[in-house]
């Protein structure tokens, strides 16, 4: 077998998807095999809180993303989208870096074009084209974790886009490519 560059990186990346499995158990399979992923999320906006497994059984919970997907909806128009599961991946890769159970509280999550074409208006902090209208992209805090410092844990995970706002207190995360700003 050759050992193109690129299977090293597929390699590496289904390594970590598998990491992050582990890191996010919930229970165990039927062979004894653990590979449930739960996460915990409370939208600040709404007040609404929401703990799910949302991936078992060696495939995503159809369900539990509906649920998300309330959950993440624009707050503001209520228009819902898609989430991307590799989303909830990232978060819970980051929980198990810093140490922590998997719960954020979310500042922003899906933003629908009307409302980041708003948001454009008053920030030149809001991308033209931002991960959130396509529901890879998410904006968060946990408690008991500086943000300084999960954005570190972030960054370590070299996963998708890590933004740290310190003055706003969050940390956005994407399934972008890996880069890193402050805002």
């Amino acid at each position: 077998m050759s050992w193109s560059r690129r299977r090293v990186l597929v390699g590496g990346a289904l390594a970590g998807v598998a990491a992050v499995g582990l890191s996010c158990t919930a229970r165990a399979g039927a062979q004894g095999k653990s590979d449930a992923r739960r996460i915990s999320l409370m939208n600040l906006h709404t007040g609404e809180d929401l703990s799910v497994e949302y991936f078992r059984d060696g495939g995503y919970d159809g369900d539990a993303f509906n649920k998300l997907q309330d959950l993440l909806r624009d707050f503001r128009t209520g228009e819902r989208h898609v989430i991307d599961p590799h989303l909830m991946d990232y978060l819970c890769e980051v929980a198990a870096r810093s140490g922590k159970e998997a719960r954020f509280s979310v500042i922003s999550g899906y933003r629908s074009p009307a409302t980041n074409a708003k948001l454009r208006e008053r920030s030149a902090g809001v991308a033209q084209h931002s991960l959130h209208m396509q529901g890879r992209a998410i904006d968060v805090r946990m408690a008991g974790i500086d943000c300084a410092d999960l954005a570190g844990h972030a960054e370590r995970a070299q996963r998708g886009g890590v933004g740290y706002y310190r003055a706003s207190n969050f940390v956005h995360l994407d399934t972008g490519a890996f880069r890193t700003w402050r805002g």
